[in-house]
């Protein structure tokens, strides 16, 4: 009988042994970050902060800057630690971009990065749904369409604008008068500095003069 005792303990004590140096591989759970902006000094992020939490933000970043600023440092950050399933939220749109073409850019970087974003103020703002995503893609088919209205019309002006003889560039520095006194000093022997000083302007503008 303590034979037998003894090869029973043996047997589950390997099985043991092997079960304890199996490695359980543990996937990353998605997370809920939030993007919270304000655009002065005197504007508080909390009334932001708390309702993306209330949605689900585990992790919320925090900006103070003006809609029409470009660079966004806690933007990029929040974007560049997105991974595949995580999803980005903000109270509104406007909190993101300044315009659909800014608005569609970020989109299709948080695209890029396999992510997800929702606006908790603009249900049609949802990416991580059918719907949203169509929605987006109706927008993004509008924007160029806009884009191209603007080029075309941008360019039917600038024809009859030179049809009329209208000369289009920026404005010159020097008057023509002032053009060709210069001309003659630089040919008299003048440094091209010294020239350049005197109409304040600088001497590559002087060296491009032709006669």
């Amino acid at each position: 009988m303590a034979q037998k005792s003894r090869l029973l303990h043996q047997s589950y004590g390997a099985d043991l042994k092997g079960l304890s140096r199996c490695e359980i591989p543990v996937q990353n759970q998605p997370m809920i970050y939030g993007y919270a902006r304000v655009s002065t000094e005197s504007q508080s992020f909390e009334a932001q902060a708390q309702e993306l939490r209330v949605a689900g933000a585990e992790k919320v970043f925090q900006e103070k800057a003006r809609g029409t600023q470009t660079d966004r440092a806690q933007l990029r950050r929040v974007i560049s630690q997105l991974a595949a399933g995580d999803v980005l939220i903000v109270t509104r749109l406007d909190r993101l971009a300044r315009s659909t073409r800014d608005l569609l850019n970020t989109l299709a970087q948080i695209t890029d990065m396999r992510a997800g974003f929702r606006s908790l103020r603009d249900a049609w703002a949802d990416t991580t749904t059918p719907h949203g995503r169509l929605m987006v893609t109706f927008l993004g088919g509008i924007a160029e369409f806009e884009r191209e209205l603007i080029l075309s019309r941008t360019s039917e002006g600038r024809a009859r604008a030179k049809a009329r003889g209208v000369k289009l560039g920026r404005k010159p520095s020097l008057n023509p008068h002032q053009q060709k006194e210069a001309i003659r000093r630089r040919e008299a022997g003048e440094a091209t500095r010294d020239i350049a000083r005197s109409y304040a302007v600088s001497h590559s503008t002087i060296s491009r003069l032709v006669a």
